[in-house]
């Protein structure tokens, strides 16, 4: 091939062809090549790993571990109620909001300084607010743990310090946070960048939120940032697009924060949500024998949302009624499905309930007089 302006073609052929290559695997599971030793990609409401690696590893899971410890204080404790700082929360290593003995603060600031500046000592302050002290707490963690189902994880402090039964996997953390963020104080707590929580007597600190994932993320709804030199970096994060949330977790991941935008771009670009039915969409008459009434009307009375792969095609409906139904009906009554699949797979179903009483129509008797 000796003519230049050939080689040149040639050249710039085998660069579209290579380019189109990588732009039809980079999301693929195989290419997301992650730092992380454990990481998934959770979606809540299918409750499906859309993404994992090494997900069931017991792992030490930092400063996450206070996903739960809000979590649980939010579950006891009122966010306006009052808590008094013990001795024992004073002086706590690691991240701190240099409480003192007997400062007051609403339960709510608390939490806010627990999940923004991951402050220690706030953790020890709210198990010592909720339930006596730090071991009584663990044990209501543990509980929670335990109603969640979760097998592989284990709490024996509200911080995360390192402690060798203090553990959990990238899928139980994910399984946490979405329980955590059916909150609305946890989910509103987590999202905020900055704050200013005062004490009873006025005092204020201002707390950042650690989670760059606010900033360099769009839809991220923040969570949860967390470091050991013995655990290494673990991170927790959420985003939200388009009514279609996504969790995602990494346990010890020297490059999280990019670890993460590639959980969340693989999520978006192989899923979304898709509206199958909204309330009354579906309505239908059906006959009625023995009745004042020809006929019932029938219809879906929820909605129906279901979360696909994208290029899978269109889901199908089909509608299972009766020929004919008996008097007497109740208003609420279900008188029929209707059943959305794709590709041959359930994808959910709703009642078609009736919606007025229909009456068994009295039979009347001849007069011979």
């Amino acid at each position: 091939m000796k003519n230049p302006r050939d080689r040149i073609i040639i050249f710039a052929l085998f660069l579209i062809l290579l380019f189109a290559f990588f732009a039809t695997v980079i999301f693929s599971e195989s290419t997301l090549n992650l730092s992380a030793k454990s990481a998934v990609l959770y979606e809540p409401v299918t409750k499906s790993l859309v993404y994992s690696k090494n997900p069931d590893k017991r792992l030490p899971m930092a400063s996450t571990t206070k996903i739960m410890t809000a979590l649980v204080a939010l579950e006891k404790v009122p966010c306006d109620q009052t808590v008094t700082v013990p001795e024992q929360a004073v002086g706590i290593e690691g991240s701190s909001l240099y409480l003192k003995s007997g400062e007051c603060f609403k339960m709510k600031d608390l939490l806010t300084g627990l999940m923004l500046r991951s402050a220690n000592d706030a953790a020890v302050a709210i198990a010592y607010a909720v339930s006596g002290s730090v071991e009584s707490f663990s044990e209501l963690m543990n509980e929670k743990a335990c109603a969640l189902g979760l097998t592989d994880t284990h709490f024996t402090n509200p911080h995360g310090l390192d402690s060798p039964e203090h553990y959990t996997t990238a899928r139980e953390l994910a399984i946490i946070a979405a329980e955590a963020l059916k909150n609305d104080d946890f989910k509103e707590i987590v999202s905020t960048k900055k704050a200013t929580i005062s004490n009873t007597d006025g005092e204020a600190r201002l707390v950042t939120n650690h989670n760059k994932l606010l900033s360099m993320y769009d839809g991220a709804l923040g969570v949860k940032t967390g470091f050991t030199k013995k655990s290494g970096r673990s991170l927790v994060g959420a985003s939200e697009r388009n009514g279609l949330t996504f969790i995602t977790v990494t346990i010890n991941a020297p490059d999280d924060w990019n670890d993460h935008k590639k959980l969340f771009d693989f999520g978006y670009s192989s899923l979304s949500i898709k509206h199958l039915a909204k309330a009354e969409d579906l309505c239908y008459n059906v006959p009625v024998i023995g009745s004042d009434k020809s006929f019932i009307t029938v219809s879906n009375k929820k909605s129906l949302d279901a979360i696909i792969r994208n290029g899978e095609g269109e889901p199908q409906m089909s509608i299972t009624l009766p020929k004919y139904t008996v008097a007497p009906i109740k208003k609420g009554d279900v008188i029929g499905k209707a059943v959305f699949t794709l590709n041959g797979e359930k994808l959910g179903e709703l009642d078609l309930i009736a919606n007025s009483d229909t009456f068994k129509k009295e039979r009347k008797l001849f007069d011979f007089k």
